[in-house]
């Protein structure tokens, strides 16, 4: 392990023992944590408390300023998801998919014409999929395939640094 990494763990683990002490002293504190749902939620509402504790393992601080690297897009505001293209050819198009803190529209489905082959590159999300229903939970290095016309939705994505995606799209 690098030494930077290294530190990074260790400010991490004391980040966690720290917010740990404060449930102890705080129940009130500890009833919060406990009402929430899923990473994002704990992470968050850490923050709040003043806890640095969302950074995932291997995740890099800042990724590299070279012009057209994926992963030092702009952050969109919270909320949205920017998308852009890539490349594209005849009947099929990469997308690069930056969001943050998105959920799609409740009670909105996306169903489209063409298969979408996704990948997560950077942070964690929640796909929902119908017919039949199936909920992925996705982190980095996970891909999905969604067949045409087969609804589904996003159901979170990470806030800062986001939710990073490689989508292909292509027609038969």
């Amino acid at each position: 392990m690098a030494e930077d990494d290294l530190i990074r763990f260790l400010d991490k683990v004391q980040q966690l023992q720290q917010l740990a002490e404060s449930l102890k002293l705080e129940p009130e504190r500890r009833r919060q944590l406990a009402d929430c749902q899923d990473h994002n939620s704990v992470v968050g509402l850490a923050r709040q408390w003043g806890f640095d504790i969302g950074r995932r393992w291997g995740e890099q601080q800042t990724a590299s300023r070279k012009e057209g690297n994926l992963l030092g897009q702009p952050l969109p505001s919270p909320g949205t998801e920017s998308e852009r293209t890539l490349i594209d050819g005849e009947r099929w198009w990469l997308h690069l998919i930056h969001s943050n803190d998105f959920q799609t529209p409740q009670g909105q489905w996306l169903v489209q014409e063409e298969s979408e082959w996704v990948l997560l590159l950077r942070g964690s999300a929640e796909l929902m999929l119908k017919d039949p229903e199936e909920l992925i939970d996705l982190s980095v290095g996970d891909p999905v395939l969604i067949d045409p016309r087969r609804p589904h939705r996003v159901e979170r994505t990470d806030p800062d640094p986001g939710t990073v995606w490689l989508a292909l799209y292509w027609r038969v």
